[in-house]
């Protein structure tokens, strides 16, 4: 059996271009006999940034619900939290013995996220991708869904696991594949479309949150950065006009067509117009995931059952994976 793990910060609400480019897949590979998915909230990685430990909780339960409002379903695929299982901590000390330091100081994020202040970075910035290579590897992941920001740190993954199996002797650990899923859209900001859209963006007004309601979104759409000419009627007219071809990629992906048939229903038409039927079909999209997750938000007992469960489950799998690294590299075991 192949089996897909990926994984989401708990850092903010889950925003529109969270779900359109990675969560809303998560659900159609569950929906299939290829895969076993095992879907994580990687706390232990929100660590990285400072946080607030009473808003940590409740962002660890507020992404939880969200996770099952738009379809994950804890009877078909593991859904867990991160630190529930201490095997992904112990697992990437065992990596860090068999990763050179230059791996990790030529990472993009890290390099990015420290600036130049690299030599008062926390360790855990610099060790993140280890730590991302023990949560697919203790579960032997052979395929991760990845956007473009993930490649290089799938890629220092499988550098970690072939190290492993070469320095002793073994064909242990597999080689994750990346799953590019023709589906995922790259979100942008909606007040800079050459930008992705962020939870880290300091103005809420570049990203529709799971959490927003129909008047709130309707509001962002209003004030979503556009330009003064009309919809092309082609798709080769959105060139050198980012706001626009981020708008009508949401529309699309939200209602099912591609961009051809976007621009055949909307070209020539001015923004405002545009605007109002990305709203309709933005509200009738979000509004029933966002309530199914007020909903789930008002039951956390219900929640933190559901966490409870998958982290059984995910270490039940972690466990002998565990167990036979430590014997592979020598250690006692109790």
């Amino acid at each position: 059996m192949k089996r897909i793990f990926s994984g989401i910060q708990p850092t903010h609400n889950m925003h529109l271009g969270n779900y359109l480019g990675a969560v809303r897949n998560w659900v159609a590979l569950q929906d299939g006999a290829e895969f076993e998915t095992i879907y994580c909230v990687v706390d232990l990685h929100a660590l990285t940034q400072p946080q607030d430990p009473v808003e940590l909780r409740a962002h660890i339960r507020e992404l939880t619900a969200t996770l099952l409002a738009v379809g994950i379903d804890p009877e078909r695929s593991i859904l867990f939290a991160q630190s529930q299982v201490p095997g992904h901590s112990e697992l990437a000390w065992l990596f860090s013995c068999v990763t050179p330091l230059g791996w990790l100081r030529r990472m993009t994020q890290f390099k990015d996220k420290a600036g130049k202040q690299q030599d008062t970075a926390m360790h855990g910035l610099l060790a993140y991708p280890v730590l991302m290579a023990a949560d697919i590897l203790l579960y032997k992941g052979t395929h991760v869904p990845v956007g473009e920001d993930q490649k290089q740190h799938l890629e220092l993954t499988r550098d970690i696991a072939q190290s492993f199996n070469q320095r002793y002797g073994v064909d242990f650990f597999p080689l994750p594949e990346p799953q590019i899923l023709g589906s995922a859209t790259r979100v942008m900001s909606l007040r800079d479309g050459s930008k992705k859209m962020s939870k880290s963006d300091e103005s809420d007004y570049s990203r529709i949150n799971m959490t927003d309601d129909a008047d709130t979104i309707a509001l962002k759409f209003r004030r979503a950065k556009t330009d003064p000419e009309p919809l092309p009627t082609e798709a080769a007219g959105l060139a050198s006009r980012p706001e626009a071809e981020n708008l009508v990629a949401i529309y699309g992906a939200l209602a099912g067509k591609d961009v051809g048939a976007v621009l055949a229903e909307f070209g020539g038409a001015p923004f405002s117009t545009f605007k109002g039927a990305l709203t309709d079909v933005a509200v009738a999209v979000l509004a029933p995931i966002g309530g199914e997750m007020r909903r789930l938000m008002a039951d956390p007992g219900h929640v933190d059952a559901v966490l409870r469960r998958g982290g059984e489950k995910a270490a039940a799998i972690a466990a002998p994976v565990l167990a036979e690294t430590q014997d592979i590299m020598g250690l006692l075991r109790p």
